[in-house]
Formats: C-alpha cells, sequence, structure tokens
C-alpha cells in the first residue's frame, strides 16, 4: 500500500510541466505550440531565454531525482524494496510524459529520466549525463544525445548493480523515451533535425 500511495504521489509530481510554468512566468510562447512541440528545456531554448530553458531542465529533473531519492532514503522505514522504488521510478516519468494536469499531453522524458537515474544512484546519473553531454557537444543535437544516453542507461545500470527490478524500470524509461523520439528520429534520418540552441522561426 505504501509503494502505491507513493508512486500515486509521485506521478502527480511528474505531472508538473516545469517547461509550460516556467514559460507563463517568463511571459514566453507556450512551448507546445512552436519548434518541436515539446515541452522540455531543449524547446524552451528555442525562444533565446537561456535563464527559462535551464529553469526547464533543472525543474524536470529535480521532480524526478526528489520523488526517486525519497523513496530510496525511506525504503526502509516504508518498505517499499525494489518492486516499489522501480514503481515509483516509472510513475514519475510516467506524470512527466502523461500528465494529468495537461490533458495528459507531456514531454519526451530526459531530464526527467535523469533525475530518476541520479536518484536511483550518483554514478548511474552522472554515467548517463556524460553520456549526453558526450553526444550533445559532438554532434549538437539534442535528440541523437537523449536517444544514445537512453540505449546506455540500462546497460550502465546492469554493469554497476546486476540485473533486478530497478533494471527493468531503466529498461522500461528507456524504451518509453526512445517512441516518444520517433519523430526526432525521422528527422534524423532525413538531416531535418533542428541543432541544440536554433531560435524558433
Amino acid at each position: 500500500m505504501n509503494s502505491v500511495l507513493f508512486a500515486l504521489a509521485a506521478y502527480l509530481l511528474g505531472s508538473v510541466s516545469f517547461a509550460i510554468v516556467v514559460s507563463k512566468l517568463f511571459r514566453l510562447e507556450d512551448p507546445r505550440s512552436f519548434g518541436s512541440g515539446n515541452p522540455g528545456a531543449t524547446n524552451v531554448l528555442r525562444t533565446g531565454n537561456k535563464l527559462a530553458a535551464v529553469l526547464t531542465l533543472v525543474g524536470d529533473c529535480a521532480k524526478g531525482w526528489i520523488a526517486v531519492a525519497l523513496a530510496v532514503s525511506l525504503n526502509d522505514q516504508l518498505g517499499l524494496g525494489d518492486v516499489g522504488i522501480a514503481l515509483i521510478s516509472l510513475a514519475v516519468f510516467a506524470g512527466h510524459l502523461w500528465p494529468v494536469f495537461f490533458r495528459f499531453k507531456g514531454g519526451k522524458g530526459v531530464a526527467t529520466a535523469l533525475g530518476v537515474l541520479f536518484g536511483l544512484n550518483p554514478i548511474l546519473g552522472l554515467a548517463t549525463l556524460t553520456t549526453w553531454l558526450i553526444i550533445a557537444f559532438a554532434f549538437r543535437y539534442s535528440s541523437l544525445a537523449a536517444l544514445l544516453s537512453a540505449i546506455f542507461a540500462p546497460f550502465y545500470y546492469t554493469l554497476l548493480f546486476g540485473m533486478d527490478a530497478k533494471a527493468v524500470a531503466v529498461v522500461l524509461m528507456s524504451v518509453l523515451l526512445i517512441y516518444r523520439h520517433r519523430s526526432n528520429i525521422g528527422n534524423l534520418l532525413s538531416g531535418k533535425e533542428s541543432r541544440i540552441g536554433k531560435k524558433s522561426e
């Protein structure tokens, strides 16, 4: 029961879209109305407002980290176990993808997934973040960096901790993240994908 209640709270936390909230605070265009149409930090950056993009990134990452880090720290007291923590990890991520506060139309989950990974283990999060940074700086495509990071994240987890319920959660998050980037995959293959920092036209 504790796991279910915690997962519900995690889903509600994940449903807070910082791209939309920050854009409203900064009086920017709704990030769902331009560029990729994705309410995420990369699309907010296309407005040219770097501070808003950073706040979006930090907020979306923080909600994933808070939910999972709390679950890990309270595991002994609440008896969540690996399955409970895995459920909570998926719940906060699902909240970002399908937010109840925004008609279940959310972002692609890159920042929130990273927060979840840091919550599970800082080394896991750092390894995945490093992968994203290397690919992003080398090729200037946020989507390509996200896709390759999603592929490597389950590998990093199993290499560090072996196969368990949390590893399954990481795999499922990676699959969902790749699925949410299906249009980006097509754009990358056709050479139409926007590069990091390109402003909305």
